[in-house]
């Protein structure tokens, strides 16, 4: 298999939109309808039915993760590989299936970290925890943990195009979260544990 095939193959992998398929499994309302709009696991979460905000965390963290694995697997080098989480990662954001609409990438990136070494995923999310915990925001655990990640793979893999695609993605997360950023300044950010009326999401 040629590079540019896997990345087609990873983008087409990372646009499944496990939000919208887990909530028409659980019959829930389309989480682009409510909250922040957004077909993330923290949004669906905001439906208040934990079982598929878990389903659809587990189906977005996994497919950044398989596509990393599967390039490995294939003989690609770690750096190969890492560019095909971060395709993966970019067809959740930009979902083909959802007219290039898609979620934050929180946990996708996650899944890709894993993917590349466990060791910086596991980093990653006690960042995440903690940061979560202590301000009841998503988003702002988010951002810690994308800061996170790019340092903790310099820590645990080096220097190296693994390590350069890492921070191109975690750059791309903040991004995607330029409007929470906003709502964090202007203290307006919904909480994790908000209803449906709350926006701000994560993912």
């Amino acid at each position: 298999m040629s590079l540019l095939l896997l990345i087609v193959a990873a983008y087409l992998l990372g646009s499944i939109p496990f939000a919208i398929v887990t909530s028409k499994l659980f019959g829930l309302q389309d989480p682009r309808q409510y909250g922040s709009g957004n077909p993330g696991a923290t949004n669906v979460l905001r439906s208040g039915n934990k079982a598929a905000a878990a389903l659809t965390l587990l189906g977005d963290s996994l497919k950044g993760w398989f596509a990393v694995w599967l390039a490995m697997r294939l003989g690609f080098e770690p750096g190969e590989a890492a560019l095909a989480g971060l395709a993966a990662f970019l067809g959740h954001v930009f979902t083909i299936f959802l007219r290039f609409n898609g979620g934050k990438g929180v946990a996708t990136a996650l899944g890709v970290l894993a993917g590349v070494d466990a060791r910086i995923a596991i980093f990653s999310a006690i960042i995440w925890l903690m940061i979560a915990y202590t301000t009841r925001y998503s988003s702002a655990a988010a951002l810690a943990a994308a800061i996170a990640a790019p340092l903790a793979s310099l820590h645990f893999v080096g220097p190296g195009m693994a390590t350069g695609v890492l921070a191109a993605m975690s750059a791309m997360l903040i991004w995607r979260h330029k409007e929470n950023i906003a709502r964090l300044r202007a203290g307006t950010e919904g909480r994790i544990g908000g209803k449906k009326k709350d926006a701000g999401n994560a993912n």
